[in-house]
């Protein structure tokens, strides 16, 4: 038996950094570094509210992303106000 070396490349989007949204009856899936939306779908107005919130906590959430990947607790950011 010859060893082999099995090397997966992920080319779905969804395993980029992101975020899951839940508003209504609606859920998303929308990508931390470009604020694109991946999967489901939002109303335009609370889509552009997610993007505006994700451009002034991006680097907060990148932080959360990189801790709940290892299987570690996230911290708490705050809502867009």
């Amino acid at each position: 038996m010859v060893d082999k070396e099995i090397v997966f490349y992920d080319t779905q989007k969804h395993n980029l950094p992101h975020i899951h949204v839940e508003y209504t009856e609606h859920t998303a899936v929308i990508g931390i570094e470009e604020g694109e939306l991946l999967e489901g779908s939002l109303p335009s107005k609370k889509m552009k509210l997610v993007q505006a919130w994700l451009e002034i906590h991006r680097e907060e959430v990148m932080a959360d992303w990189s801790l709940a990947v290892r299987g570690l607790p996230i911290e708490k950011i705050d809502p867009l106000r």
